[in-house]
């Protein structure tokens, strides 16, 4: 819609520069775009597929790369979940109540966002090693950690745990305490109330962060890189199996494996774009 005297609206303009400035920076994106992301991606396909779709297949269908594929999944399964709950928990108490140290417990929150992978994973070395704080008592109970599932269980926590908090957290602020409230007045209880009241308010954010959620969990690579030990078959994930098959020479494998990483990047943008659109709808229709 043009404006009375003709011109095009200020919302459609955004800033002042010439239309030639405009393209430019437009060009400059594009560009960007091109040369470090799709370029990259078009490669990998271009190598894993450079000896046929046979030999594609066959390089997915190793047993090796099923075991980390499968590996991979069962982390996954089992971090993102936990996360739902601790992001969940988090989110109701830091926005729906008062007490010390809220500040701090939002702060902590944050923490694996400042924090190199490869030092959460070496934290977890110094506790849970054969040399760490509590190895010698594991040790003693046949309890293994550091090179284990658990060991790259724990790791894929840290560095995941923040995702549904911080997609939460901005969201309940935002919308407060008034309907809880009128709820319970109403006398729901607790469980009613966060069922029937919280929950829907805030489902496509809460979607949002398991997608991202999930996505770093199956990606994760350097804090799970160091306590896996690279068990080939056992301890293999699939990102530290593409580095395996690399430094192996066995480059149709790796970019094999890891076009499986991308596909699953590709289909979490998808879903990504899939649930801002669901989220700024319902947000402009009924704002929670």
């Amino acid at each position: 819609m043009e404006s009375q005297d003709g011109s095009e609206p200020m919302s459609n303009r955004g800033t002042t520069e010439s239309p030639f400035v405009r393209l430019l920076l437009l060009a400059v994106g594009l560009a960007y775009l091109g040369l470090f992301i799709l370029l990259p991606l078009l490669a990998v396909f271009s190598q894993a597929l450079s000896r046929g779709v046979a030999t594609y297949f066959e390089a997915v269908a190793e047993p090796d790369t099923m075991a980390a594929i499968r590996l991979t999944l069962l982390i996954a399964a089992i971090s993102v979940p936990l996360n739902i709950l601790f992001g969940l928990g988090a989110s109701w108490a830091i926005t729906k109540y008062d007490f010390p140290g809220k500040g701090l417990l939002s702060t902590f929150i944050d923490l694996p966002f400042s924090v190199s992978p490869v030092v959460s994973g070496l934290i977890y070395v110094l506790i849970f090693g054969a040399q760490g704080w509590l190895g010698p008592w594991l040790a003693g109970h046949g309890i293994k950690i550091i090179f284990a599932v658990p060991g790259m269980i724990l790791a894929t926590l840290f560095v995941t745990f923040p995702f549904v908090a911080r997609e939460l957290i901005p969201l309940m602020v935002e919308q407060g305490r008034d309907d809880e409230e009128a709820a319970l007045s109403l006398g729901a209880s607790g469980w009613q109330t966060f069922w029937h009241i919280t929950l829907p308010n805030i489902r496509w954010a809460l979607l949002y962060g398991v997608l991202l959620c999930n996505a770093r969990a199956m990606g994760e690579f350097g804090a799970v890189s160091v306590v896996s030990g690279h068990i080939r078959g056992e301890t293999n994930t699939m990102p530290l199996h593409v580095e395996i098959l690399y430094n192996e020479y066995n480059f149709v494998a790796a970019f094999a494996v890891a076009s499986l990483l991308v596909l699953l990047a590709l289909v979490t943008l998808a879903l990504k774009t899939v649930l801002e659109w669901r989220y700024d709808y319902h947000g402009k229709g009924s704002r929670h």
